[in-house]
């Protein structure tokens, strides 16, 4: 029989009426034509008829939208014949493979997983709208990469069982380079000053790393900001960027920027005022202002100045204050005055504090650090107080306050602390390389926040051809709710440097615990106290210095002439003060560290000596992510009661925990014979260390590079503190806070050094958290 054609290509449906009308009828069978891999049950259920039942011309219009909109079918056509409903389809292509010839800038399986997102997928349906999309997208991640000559081919293959293969090929071509920066219309200043703002940049020796002279639109958008700021911050308040070009050259391998400036003229200061609801005495404002009248303008100064009597507001519950300055410029005397406006909005107080981010640490733990408490008026300085001691913990990576203003009401607000934990479990492996002990062995389990209590316990382990150490150690930072810490340590150590040449021959087996406790008396002080237990033996040899048997003889050696054993028990007490304003534990920036500790053998033991030792170290910020720090040790130690210092007590100098470069314990006094370090009793150790960034680790925190110059050395208590026997060193340091644990490594070069000096030129440390 003739069938008859009820309706075309949907797109025709669309545009114009059916080919043909036709009366409505009842049903007798529904046919499926053309499909390959759909199944025909997907086609009957965009049918709007069943068997048996009437069928009209607009049930048909809806059957075809419907088919059509799956996406399924490139044409769907409706028959009749002899009141049987044949549905004719033509399937769209299936996806059999996606592959790239030519590709190696990124990672074939990334790229699958984002075309995945579009829709472009294996074993999913042909789309060319699709196919065309992802090309563009893969050009344009190309030219994100610098890479403007890449060009991308796609070839779309016919396979059997309507599939099809899709290749990309890819030319990648070379990476456009900036070869230039021109700057038009400074004056003031010199190009080479203007092109060192910018993190954009000619190819140069880590660039290659960098990727800094590969054109950004991001990258160069920062640099103008960045030389914007670099003139208001001069005065030049009519600076203005007239216009950049970035151009590259027809082989698109060179990239020329240019920037035109008008700087125009330095603008004094001539005065600056408050008005509005000034809520505090405008002499308290007067303090807090860093421009005063005849100084050159300063948009950084400003800034500050706005930003100092926002949280000074803060500090008195205006959580909300707007202060704004308004400029009043007058051109022909190039002065500006400004007019600072304060709305101190309403004063609110604290409605709850809410901490999130700690899966394992304990409420209490960072609820106790809190300085703000709640119900109490909103104080910025206690907030930051309390964010500063919760980031001071070293249990986070990260911690962020946000103080939303509570729904429905307008003196009221949450303060939200949000903490990112950090592995507070740390297994230790270290490693040095030496021209004494050629390798030295470390290990220490410890874990800092034991399960989530803030509490902490250590096991040390330390190996070397010179001796053994181990230790254990506990320590409750809340022992009381006041604050007063208590720790326990438990101790047992063993030296022997016979088979090493940089100290004196000896032998030493020290066993021994102690108990500390600790008193805050401030905000960032706290002194503490300790007593411990102690029982040494020490060993000498014939091939001892004469230092070392005279110790021997005085307590009592076993054998002649100072050559033997002797066993001294002594009671250590120990009282110290410390005062920590840095900014952060882990990663600080600025603030300062100093201490004082004092220890002392006394009765009933056999031993009477005391020993003093004060270190202080300051932290500067030089940028958003630098630093400089400063850090000096003095240390002395004497006997008294007619005892001599012991030679085991002595102070001692070189390696990594104070001059990098030098053999660890290594400078300070030697023998006369065998060129061995004595120690002393006198300790100098001074330190500078720039940190900065890893270039390329972006804002990435456990990325941390520093330059830095150690100085440092021991006295004996015969000899004259000459500073002229300090020994210098300088060198490079990278630590980083990998996923396998703390990464540390330097490599120090000695400024200065003497005839006999050891050196220790490479370290190293590995360690994994858990």
């Amino acid at each position: 029989m003739k069938r008859k054609l009820l309706s075309g290509l949907v797109t025709a449906l669309f545009v114009a009426a059916p080919a043909l009308a036709f009366e409505p009828f009842v049903v007798k069978d529904i046919r499926v034509e053309g499909i390959q891999r759909t199944e025909a049950g997907t086609v009957f259920s965009y049918l709007p008829v069943r068997v048996g039942e009437p069928f009209t011309e607009a049930q048909a219009a809806d059957a075809i939208r419907g088919l059509f909109a799956t996406g399924f079918f490139s044409d769907v056509r409706i028959e009749v014949e002899d009141d049987v409903i044949v549905v004719l389809v033509d399937e769209r292509p299936a996806i059999a493979d996606i592959s790239f010839t030519g590709v190696r800038e990124f990672d074939q399986k990334a790229l699958k997983d984002g075309l995945r997102e579009v829709g472009l997928a294996e074993a999913r349906i042909f789309d060319r709208a699709l196919l065309e999309r992802a090309e563009q997208e893969l050009k344009r991640q190309y030219l994100s990469r610098g890479k403007y000559a890449a060009e991308v081919t796609t070839t779309v293959t016919p396979l059997e069982r309507n599939r099809v293969g899709i290749n990309f090929t890819v030319d990648e071509g070379s990476v456009a380079k900036i070869r230039q920066i021109n700057i038009v219309g400074n004056q003031a200043f010199k190009d080479s000053t203007l092109q060192g703002l910018f993190q954009l940049r000619t190819p140069g020796w880590l660039t290659w790393y960098t990727k800094n002279d590969q054109y950004s639109r991001q990258k160069l958008a920062a640099d103008l900001e960045n030389l914007r700021s670099f003139y208001l911050d001069r005065g030049y308040l009519d600076f203005n960027i007239d216009s950049t070009q970035v151009s590259i050259t027809p082989d698109k391998r060179d990239i020329y920027i240019t920037i035109n400036i008008t700087e125009g003229e330095v603008y004094t200061v001539s005065a600056l005022r408050f008005t509005g609801d000034l809520v505090i005495p405008e002499e308290e404002y007067q303090q807090l202002v860093e421009l005063r009248p005849g100084d050159v303008f300063s948009r950084e100064k400003l800034t500050r100045t706005t930003t100092a009597v926002t949280d000074r507001l803060g500090n008195e519950g205006y959580a909300f204050a707007n202060v704004n300055a308004a400029p009043e410029v007058d051109t022909e005397n190039r002065e500006v005055a400004f007019t600072i406006f304060v709305d101190p909005g309403r004063r609110v107080y604290v409605r709850r504090i809410n901490i999130g981010g700690n899966v394992k640490t304990r409420d209490e733990v960072i609820r106790r650090e809190m300085r703000q408490m709640e119900g109490g008026w909103y104080d910025a300085a206690r907030i930051n107080r309390s964010r500063s001691r919760v980031d001071r913990l070293g249990y986070f990576d990260e911690v962020t306050v946000q103080t939303p203003s509570v729904p429905g009401t307008t003196d009221q607000v949450d303060v939200n602390f949000t903490v990112k934990e950090r592995p507070t479990g740390n297994l230790m492996l270290g490693a040095g390389f030496s021209s004494a002990e050629k390798v030295v062995l470390s290990g220490s389990v410890s874990q800092e926040n034991l399960f989530g209590s803030g509490k902490s316990l250590a096991l040390g382990l330390n190996t070397s051809k010179s001796g053994r150490t181990f230790s254990l150690s506990f320590t409750d930072p809340y022992y009381t709710v006041d604050g007063v810490s208590l720790g326990y340590d438990v101790y047992h150590r063993t030296f022997d440097p016979s088979e090493i040449s940089t100290i004196a021959r000896y032998k030493q087996v020290s066993t021994g615990a102690g108990l500390r406790l600790g008193y805050p008396i401030g905000e960032e002080d706290a002194i503490n106290f300790g007593l411990a237990v102690d029982r040494t033996r020490i060993t000498t040899y014939s091939t001892s210095p004469i230092e070392y048997r005279d110790f021997c003889i005085e307590y009592d050696c076993s054998g002649p002439n100072g050559i033997g054993s002797v066993t001294v028990n002594s009671l250590v007490a120990s009282a110290g003060w410390s005062r920590d304003t840095r900014d952060s534990f882990i990663y600080p920036r600025e603030g300062a560290y100093q201490s004082i500790f004092f220890d002392a053998a006394i009765p009933p033991g056999k031993l009477r000596y005391a020993r003093a030792t004060y270190q202080y170290q300051h932290w500067f910020p030089i940028r958003r992510d630098e630093a400089l720090m400063l850090n000096g040790e003095i240390a002395y130690g004497k006997g008294y009661g007619g005892k001599t210092l012991p030679f085991y007590r002595n102070f001692y100098a070189g390696g990594i925990g104070s001059v990098r470069g030098f053999e660890e314990g290594s400078l300070g006094p030697r023998t006369p014979d065998d060129n061995d370090s004595l120690g002393g009793n006198r300790r100098l150790v001074l330190n500078a260390e720039y940190y900065f960034p890893l270039p390329g680790s972006g804002m990435d925190r456990s990325f941390r590079m520093s330059v830095f110059v150690d100085g440092g050395y021991v006295w004996g208590e015969n000899d004259k503190l000459k500073l002229g026997d300090m020994r210098y060193s300088t060198g490079v340091g990278v630590s980083w806070s990998s996923p396998i644990g703390p990464l540390k490594f330097s490599v120090a070069q000695p400024l200065k050094k003497k005839s006999g000096d050891d050196t220790q030129r490479f370290q190293f440390q590995l360690g994994t958290v858990f």
